[in-house]
């Protein structure tokens, strides 16, 4: 009946080491998957454009996990725009870590730029300025990267 009872509480033991130790996995995971952030790029400077590409590498050192998204508009477009960008390869290597690249149709029609003339691979959101608003009240931390 001893033994029964040493048995009994070593499992429960077990139990709850193996519980928390799960809480703990769970809440590491959490914690890495809950840093959403929705950058607004507006600049066609390349200076600009530059200091994204740095914010972006650093962001993906520092938490490798984070949900990102780059909404480019007006001048911004520049960044995704086959024939204007310098970083297509740095954008098609961010792609590949999770990054989403979004294109404003808006800035598109306004500027007369077709959609085949965008980067492979950047969606497209009918209102820059709505995606970014969007992602803010889903709770996404909201950054202006540019001049």
């Amino acid at each position: 009946r001893k033994m029964k009872s040493i048995l009994q509480q070593s499992m429960l033991l077990l139990f709850i080491l193996g519980l928390t130790s799960t809480m703990g996995f769970s809440q590491k995971k959490v914690a890495n998957s809950q840093h959403k952030i929705v950058i607004q790029f507006s600049s066609g400077d390349t200076l600009a454009q530059k200091g994204l590409k740095n914010n972006l590498k650093n962001l993906t050192t520092a938490w490798p996990d984070a949900s990102i998204e780059v909404v480019c508009h007006g001048p911004g477009i520049s960044f995704v725009r086959t024939e204007t960008t310098k970083y297509a390869e740095d954008i098609i290597n961010f792609k590949k870590m999770g990054i989403v690249f979004a294109a404003c149709e808006n800035t598109l029609k306004e500027r007369k730029i077709e959609k085949s003339e965008i980067l492979p691979g950047i969606q497209f959101v009918p209102n820059g300025l709505v995606e970014v608003i969007t992602k803010q009240e889903k709770g996404w931390s909201y950054i202006k990267a540019g001049y």
